[in-house]
């Protein structure tokens, strides 16, 4: 059986839903199939503002009709008939997400959080279950959050893997023998019953966890490149694009940040050596890249940036040397506040770390460490890391733009400068 995931401009108009069609038609008719589909498009951006608005007291009304009128009108052009079940699914979908802007409070942000983005996942996979159902390609319709178990952690959820693989394991197989399954990525389910998502851009990870418990032949990550790229190419002018790539190498372009996959996809593919294909769903027939337990030569450098950094800088209220005490003292209030560290570097006097910019983890940081710190920062920042570097790569990156701290070692060179437009490569 395989896996096949469809990113949100898979599925961003009516026209996208009919090339999913077509490539799913593509596909040999013996092999079982799982799909994991994220949100419609830029739908996961309006939740959270919506949700934001909610929160802060503010009208939201506008911003929730804007998403309702933009599924709405993608249905009627599928679905002529009006009295479609799918209008039915949709509009309970709406009042449930209603309700729960209603009941925002100002307090326990994360966990209300969860329960109103993760509604874009089950209102584009809906679409698609009855989009090809009437298309002559039934399918079951899966509540991922049935099968898909995490813990409490809030906008990250930690997959409870035994309790998953069982379930997975048992439930999918009878139903993948009768036709496809539908389902979401991106969000998962408690012991109790509430939704928790896991992470942005988390349903690439979805389709890993599926993938795993299922021991599927290969995923097939469908996205709006030719492939897994050296550079994003929104922001870099020339690319490269990897024929294959091995596991390691991928897990790590994921970790810096390449946008392409989800930092926790591989680990769980590699593990049962599972391939991951990388293709287009412009250009489906096009070889895309493949991940797998490969070895290769040296690979072209790869480019990313994280943008929106903040840089803190760490130092003793006494003037003190910074001492393991106090470099443990700051890596438990990052974990604390689940601020994850992309860079590092220490002197004697300060500890300095590049995270993502998040003001509310930020201020509760910065409040946890000021009795035994002085804390100082810039932001926004820009953090670049390119992999297998070598010196003309190097030098065209780093022209022209003022660096505030780098760092590298034998195959990654990674710096951080205040914010550019210039993409050299």
């Amino acid at each position: 059986m395989i896996v096949y995931k469809f990113g949100g401009a898979s599925v961003k108009d009516a026209a996208a839903f009919r090339n999913i069609r077509h490539i799913l038609a593509s596909v040999a008719l013996n092999e079982e199939k799982l799909i994991v589909v994220s949100a419609m498009g830029k739908t996961t951006n309006a939740l959270e503002l919506v949700f934001k608005q909610a929160y802060q007291g503010q009208e939201y009304r506008h911003t929730f009709a804007e998403i309702q009128d933009y599924h709405l009108q993608i249905v009627r052009e599928l679905f002529p008939a009006l009295q479609h079940p799918v209008y039915a699914a949709l509009h309970q979908q709406f009042a449930h997400l209603r309700v729960l802007l209603e009941q925002v409070q100002p307090h326990d942000f994360d966990r209300q959080y969860d329960q109103i983005i993760s509604v874009g996942e089950l209102l584009s996979s809906l679409v698609l279950h009855h989009f090809l159902d009437q298309q002559d390609l039934p399918n079951h319709w899966l509540d991922c959050r049935d099968v898909l178990r995490t813990d409490e952690t809030w906008r990250e959820g930690r997959v409870d893997w035994t309790w998953t693989e069982q379930q997975i394991s048992h439930r999918l197989p009878a139903l993948l023998a009768e036709k496809p399954i539908i389902t979401q990525g991106f969000i998962g389910g408690t012991a109790q019953g509430a939704t928790t998502t896991l992470g942005r851009e988390g349903s690439d990870f979805s389709a890993a966890i599926f993938a795993y418990c299922l021991q599927a032949q290969s995923l097939t990550i469908w996205k709006d490149v030719p492939g897994l790229l050296n550079a994003d190419p929104k922001l870099f002018r020339e690319t490269v694009r990897y024929e294959e790539i091995a596991y390691q190498e991928a897990i790590e372009m994921a970790y810096y940040g390449a946008s392409v996959i989800h930092p926790k996809t591989v680990q769980p593919l590699a593990k049962r050596c599972i391939p991951l294909y990388v293709k287009s769903f412009l250009h489906p027939q096009e070889p895309g890249t493949v991940i797998w337990n490969c070895q290769h030569d040296r690979i072209a450098p790869s480019f990313i940036l994280k943008q929106n950094q903040s840089l803190l800088s760490f130092h003793t209220k006494d003037f003190g040397f910074i001492s393991e005490q106090h470099l443990s003292s700051i890596f438990q209030a990052l974990s604390r506040h689940r601020l994850k560290i992309n860079l590092m570097q220490n002197s004697a006097i300060s500890f300095s770390t590049c995270v993502d910019t998040d003001e509310p983890r930020l201020e509760a940081l910065k409040a946890d460490l000021a009795e035994e710190f002085q804390i100082l920062y810039n932001q926004p920042l820009h953090l670049f890391t390119i992999k297998n570097y070598d010196q003309p790569s190097l030098d065209k990156l780093t022209h022209g733009k003022e660096i505030l701290l780098e760092q590298r070692s034998r195959q990654t060179f990674q710096f951080v400068c205040r914010p550019t437009q210039e993409f050299p490569h």
